[in-house]
């Protein structure tokens, strides 16, 4: 059975909202699930998990959360390669540049990045969901 984390970080609530539903498909798809928020993530843990899912919403110019969320993520990308990861966050204004900007980096970081990271502008409705439910799916689901 695949072992699954979702690390988030979520200010409003909004990207807290789509890691809650991407756990539900992770378990949906038959996924042991663990989602902790990024200041209770053990990075030393990224080995015990077949699968990362990585939430953060954009801030200021379109980054990382700063604070909390982009140290941690600076101490596992070395500990990426290899791995299945996936992303998702909201974002408020913008292009969605901050995606694009983390999937580069997790590519470089050599890490098997899944899909296109999934992004819904402000709190996620219904629809968005879902679709952050089957994100959760699709990614336990996948190799």
């Amino acid at each position: 059975m695949k072992k699954i984390v979702v690390v988030f970080w979520s200010g409003s609530g909004n990207t807290e909202a789509m890691a809650n539903a991407v756990k539900e498909g992770v378990q949906k798809a038959g996924a042991v699930c663990d989602l902790i928020f990024v200041s209770d993530f053990d990075v030393a843990s990224v080995s015990d998990y077949d699968g990362i899912m990585l939430g953060c919403p954009a801030m200021g110019a379109e980054v990382l959360e700063e604070s909390e969320f982009q140290p941690v993520y600076d101490e596992m990308e070395n500990s990426l390669r290899g791995k299945s990861v996936a992303l998702f966050g909201s974002y408020g204004w913008g292009s969605g540049e901050w995606m694009e900007n983390w999937e580069e980096q997790v590519k470089n970081a050599g890490a098997d990045l899944f899909e296109k990271g999934l992004i819904i502008n402000e709190a996620p409705d219904e629809g968005g969901l879902k679709s952050c439910e089957e994100f959760g799916v699709r990614f336990a689901q996948s190799r």
